[in-house]
């Protein structure tokens, strides 16, 4: 893990320009050392007992591994969950990007565990923005302690990606406040035996909202009441799923809970989205934590690994595996402590690091996550027969980083997100400026960067249709550019990354030509859609 936190600290310091905080290089690399001996002696040992556990359901009660609830406590008593939560409500203060620092870390510990405080932080960005003050001195402190946890209650049976199609009832109250009816699907940390209390944001629809998205309100509604009796809501089973298995993903059940409105009547959606785009920022890093865990197996295995009377680590095939998880691996991380460094900007005010925020939302979140699974792929690859098996871990990590790519927003939602709003927003402005970058860092980028610039015409001048064809083609173009752009600019800091720069630009960089030539062949697509029903 070494590796890891030099990479983290290399970006932090001097490959993005992070704000003012008030700390130096030594007090960034004291912290993210802190962070890693916590995820390294508290998280990480139980990992691997944690998955084959998992959470359970049990006459009403959800329970995560025995380990977690240690695991947690200890989380509490380092005031973790308010490292970058305002300090009027009991936080740090400091930078997102130190938090998102943070979450590749604990995430590469181990995923399941790390759901928990991801979503809570996002809980807590929507509430410092949107909540009265009554709410955030009720609730801030509680939630940036870690003592209570937060979960995003928006998906329904016959309403995921379409959340126009939501169904949840809030009926008004004599006291001002509002009984939710409805159920919510595949929440994160619903229910479980960590925290003390659960404060659930929840989509619901008031009696006269207008149909469709913009009839949505956002509600607040915690799992015990303020004098400490149930509150009317409950979990009604959690899934049985592929990975993560000690993330207890639940379907809650909403039977006349009282909540509190959150932000304006009908006009949840904006709200809900400051916490959506947290999360999906921090599901990329899990797509780079993926990465992370995977190359620290998959390293170790190949050193100790003899076949034809050397390590199979010198073998060229296995080599070319491993250098192309970390060359992924280190372009995802360069690219969403991008985002994330770009964020702190925003909430200053900058409104040049505001645009470029949005335009890296869907390309971090996306295309971090495909690389996370691709590179989970390659690491039981090296490990051989040995891979697919579970005691040495590395097929967790390929079940447990399938799920980035679609919560939070499918990827093909990311993508038509990037070429229907983000890209549009500017005509490609904020774009075309990240590739004029990536020339005065290296100029033997050209013939990606003149392709995805000719990409990039074709999509702001195609119908939406044609758009919509070639989307995901398009976002993995810009997720190969900017992040072989990023490496080339750390190899021009420090030659240390010259040697894995020069690997992705020769052997991984014509994929984004690849997919430039892909995004033409929209009408081809096109063609094979069902034809309309009469």
């Amino acid at each position: 893990m070494t590796a890891q936190i030099e990479d983290i600290h290399f970006a932090l310091t001097k490959l993005h320009a992070m704000p003012d905080a008030g700390l130096g290089a030594g007090d960034i690399a004291a912290l993210l050392e802190e962070m890693r001996k916590f995820a390294m002696e508290v998280v990480e040992p139980g990992r691997l007992e944690a998955d084959r556990i998992g959470a359970r359901f049990e006459n009403g009660a959800v329970t995560c591994p025995p380990g977690f609830r240690a695991a947690y406590a200890a989380w509490i008593e380092g005031g973790w969950q308010g490292l970058c939560a305002a300090e009027a409500h009991g936080g740090q203060g400091l930078p997102f990007a130190l938090w998102a620092a943070l979450k590749e870390i604990m995430t590469t510990a181990d995923m399941a565990f790390s759901l928990c405080p991801t979503l809570t932080a996002g809980a807590i960005e929507l509430l410092e923005r949107y909540a009265t003050p009554e709410q955030a001195e009720k609730w801030l402190p509680e939630l940036v302690s870690g003592r209570w946890n937060g979960t995003m209650c928006l998906t329904e049976s016959q309403a995921g990606s379409d959340l126009a199609a939501v169904r949840t009832k809030a009926e008004p109250l004599d006291n001002g406040h509002y009984a939710l009816a409805g159920q919510k699907i595949f929440i994160t940390y619903g229910a479980h035996d960590l925290c003390a209390n659960s404060l659930h944001l929840v989509l619901a629809r008031l009696p006269d909202a207008p149909a469709g998205s913009r009839g949505i309100s956002l509600f607040a509604t915690t799992t015990l009441r303020a004098d400490g009796t149930p509150n009317a809501l409950r979990c009604g089973g959690i899934e049985r799923k592929l990975g993560i298995h000690a993330s207890p993903t639940c379907l809650m059940l909403f039977e006349g809970a009282e909540a509190e409105l959150i932000g304006e009547a009908h006009r949840g959606l904006p709200a809900m989205f400051a916490m959506m785009n947290n999360a999906r920022l921090q599901i990329g890093i899990e797509g780079v934590a993926a990465g992370a865990r995977a190359l620290h197996l998959a390293e170790t295995y190949a050193a100790q690994r003899v076949q034809g009377g050397r390590p199979i680590a010198h073998h060229p095939d296995v080599a070319r595996m491993l250098a192309e998880i970390r060359a992924v691996t280190l372009a995802g991380r360069f690219l969403a402590l991008d985002a994330a460094v770009a964020a702190d900007h925003a909430r200053l005010g900058d409104e040049t690091a505001e645009a470029r925020l949005a335009l890296l939302t869907p390309i971090v979140k996306a295309w971090c996550t495909e690389r996370g699974v691709q590179s989970a792929h390659l690491g039981v690859q090296v490990h051989g027969g040995t891979g697919f098996v579970e005691d040495t871990g590395a097929a967790q990590v390929l079940r447990d980083s399938r799920i980035a790519p679609i919560y939070e927003g499918t990827n093909g939602i990311q993508a038509l997100d990037l070429v229907t709003r983000k890209l549009p927003r500017d005509q490609g402005a904020v774009l075309r400026g990240m590739l004029a970058e990536a020339r005065s860092a290296d100029m033997r980028l050209a013939p990606a960067l003149d392709a995805l610039e000719v990409a990039t015409s074709w999509i702001l001048a195609a119908s939406p249709e044609e758009a919509a064809a070639s989307a995901s083609a398009y976002l993995e173009a810009c997720g190969w550019v900017l992040g072989g752009a990023l490496l080339a600019r750390a190899a021009k800091l420090d030659d240390r990354y010259a040697p894995i720069a020069d690997f992705y630009r020769a052997r991984l960089l014509p994929r984004a030509q690849a997919h430039c030539s892909e995004i033409r062949g929209a009408a081809e697509l096109l063609a094979l859609l069902p034809a309309d029903a009469a």
